[in-house]
């Protein structure tokens, strides 16, 4: 049945409806993005699509009810504001932000509102100030360090990780960006003419082509994402027919272009388990080309970049990129795109399309950026002589804070066994060569959340925050972003010679996991225990 005419509104028409509703922040590419998903239905009325305020008001009055029913679970204290629910996604990933995927980072909004110098009904005191050093002893992928250049602050990152160091330091340094252009355009150059050689082009483009025309049939959207949505269609025993039917057509692909698909090497690397043989003979290419550039700066950069472009290549499904259940080397039913899709046969589209997108974000980075320190170090915040450390890598950042010393400390400790830091990056540190130190993580996934890796995980932040208090001034605050769910940061806290003074707890909205139900975290703001 067709909708009422006055029901029926263009996506332009769309977004102003819901902004003016709602009061939500919404643009005509949000509601594109409802419609490709199947959460509203687009009608073709004179040529014109549109949707109905129908489907717009189930969707995001469901949206406007989350709050009311939060606080029923999660406690009144909730403090929404710190939600950031009406943040578009391209500012909570802004500029270099978004220079490398990272689980477990917090929005920098987040960050912005401890660290910046306003005061509100919940922030009642500014801890920072512009010319403060500000200390992140679980630095991960740098959102802090990059707030703290932002507002004028100093900053000092520590992480187990080679490589979340490498991220962190990537994003906060200066860079010379026509030389990291001309450096892209070499090895672009070379690995095109290696494409070229290899005919694996012009594979991929007729496998493209037959899968267009299968997908036309079987899956034209989003008229069957709705159907699905709706339970119209059993999507798993219709999806293995058309696998069923395309298999020979890709069968033959395979034999006319003489391609192997799979390495022969062990399956001991990552790299040599999860990428499909012309994969791991590109990446080899680019990463030899790298390794011929001459400053090390540029090399970092670029590091970056090719470990974007291989994470995703691996061998895996859409869906399951962040799990690796098993390896595909055929195309397959998405559950992601609900289409067939395939495995990854080149990394030049992926490498084509992160160099530009990270010289952009740091040209972005680069225009607001402060006449401040930043770094990351790699080292054990439970032990690191930190003014020594730094004195080492920036000599006169070390010399400033020595004398000047750290004011406070903003950040969040890994959650207890949810995440394995190290092995979330494992095809980094099998391309690049750098050491791993899973065994110094505080808290990860491998150990558990049993009543023993509890207690280590006390003991481990604890010691965190015993050795940085020797550097940080005498009223020093400490603000920790934490799901408590076990209640361990009192104790944290008193083992660290702490007391927490204040907690503030936002709900998290914006989650990976398909687990989507009431979820929050708090930040405790601790002090001296005799403060």
């Amino acid at each position: 049945m067709m909708p009422d005419e006055k029901e029926l509104v263009t996506v332009e028409e769309a977004s102003d409806w819901v902004r003016k509703k709602y009061d939500r922040p919404v643009s005509a590419s949000n509601i594109s993005y409802l419609i490709q998903y199947g959460q509203v239905k687009v009608i073709v009325d004179n040529g014109i699509s549109k949707v109905s305020k129908s489907d717009l008001r189930q969707y995001y009055s469901a949206q406007s009810k989350k709050e009311i029913q939060w606080k029923q679970q999660l406690g009144e204290d909730l403090n929404w504001q710190l939600s950031f629910d009406k943040v578009r996604e391209k500012e909570r990933t802004k500029h270099v932000h978004r220079l490398h995927p990272y689980k477990g980072k917090f929005i920098p909004q987040l960050v912005e509102y401890f660290l910046d110098a306003h005061t509100d009904e919940y922030k009642k005191e500014t801890y920072f100030r512009p010319g403060d050093i500000v200390l992140d002893p679980f630095c991960g992928s740098g959102t802090t360090l990059v707030q703290a250049n932002e507002l004028g602050l100093h900053a000092i990152g520590i992480d187990i990780s080679r490589f979340n160091s490498l991220i962190s330091n990537v994003k906060v340094k200066k860079h010379h960006l026509a030389k990291i252009q001309y450096e892209i355009q070499k090895i672009s150059k070379g690995l095109i003419q290696f494409v070229s050689e290899n005919n694996w082009g012009n594979f991929e483009q007729q496998l493209l082509s037959e899968l267009y025309v299968i997908n036309k049939r079987y899956f034209p959207s989003p008229k069957y994402r709705y159907q699905v949505r709706r339970k119209e269609i059993d999507q798993k025993t219709y999806s293995k027919k058309v696998e069923y039917e395309f298999q020979p057509i890709f069968n033959k692909l395979v034999n006319e272009y003489k391609l192997k698909i799979l390495q022969n090497n062990g399956k001991d690397r990552f790299l040599d388990k999860w990428f499909l043989d012309t994969v791991r003979q590109e990446i080899n290419l680019v990463q030899n080309l790298i390794s011929q550039i001459e400053e090390p700066e540029i090399q970092d950069v670029l590091r970056i970049i090719l470990s974007r472009t291989v994470r995703s290549c691996r061998a895996t499904t859409h869906a399951d990129l962040a799990t690796l259940k098993s390896i595909v080397s055929a195309p397959y039913y998405c559950r992601k795109h609900y289409k067939l899709c395939k495995p990854l046969f080149s990394i030049l589209s992926w490498w084509e399309r992160y160099t530009k997108d990270t010289i952009s974000r740091l040209y972005h980075f680069e225009k607001i950026r402060t006449n401040t320190n930043q770094i990351c170090l790699t080292n054990d915040s439970r032990n690191v002589n930190i003014f020594k450390a730094l004195a080492l890598e920036k000599a006169a950042f070390g010399a400033q804070a020595n004398d000047q010393k750290i004011k406070g400390i903003f950040s969040s400790p890994p959650y207890v066994g949810l995440i394995n830091y190290h092995e979330q990056h494992a095809y980094a540190y099998d391309l690049f060569g750098f050491d791993r130190n899973d065994n110094k993580e505080i808290g990860p996934l491998y150990k558990g959340k049993g009543v023993e890796a509890r207690n280590s995980y006390v003991r481990g932040v604890a010691s965190v925050l015993a050795n940085c208090q020797n550097y940080l001034t005498d009223e020093f605050d400490i603000l920790l972003v934490a799901n408590d769910r076990f209640n361990l940061y009192p104790q944290i806290a008193s083992e660290a010679g702490l007391k927490i003074v204040n907690e503030f707890k936002r709900p998290v909205l914006n989650r990976t996991e398909k687990d989507k139900s009431a979820y929050a975290e708090s930040i405790f703001h601790m002090k001296q225990e005799n403060f």
